[in-house]
């Protein structure tokens, strides 16, 4: 993961209904019509997968926006 550019894009191709440059760093997973808590375990296997970062429910639940999660993302492959 080399930018929050290269983040985005992978977190856009597990949404089916999205278009790519949908996302931004400012966005928000609830305003998103797409997300449900479907997506959030999507997101959570995706993040595992891709990044070998574990990440729980309540992690998702204690963030708001797309640069959170990269943040928190980036800081616990550094551990």
């Amino acid at each position: 993961m080399n930018n929050i550019g290269e983040f985005i894009s992978t977190l856009e191709t597990e949404f089916d209904e999205l278009a790519p440059g949908t996302l931004k760093p400012e966005t928000k997973f609830n305003d998103l019509d797409e997300w449900s808590s479907m997506y959030s375990l999507i997101i959570i296997a995706l993040i595992d997968t891709e990044y070998e970062v574990t990440i729980s429910g309540e992690d998702l639940m204690s963030i708001s926006k797309v640069e959170e999660l990269y943040e928190m993302v980036k800081l616990r492959m550094k551990q």
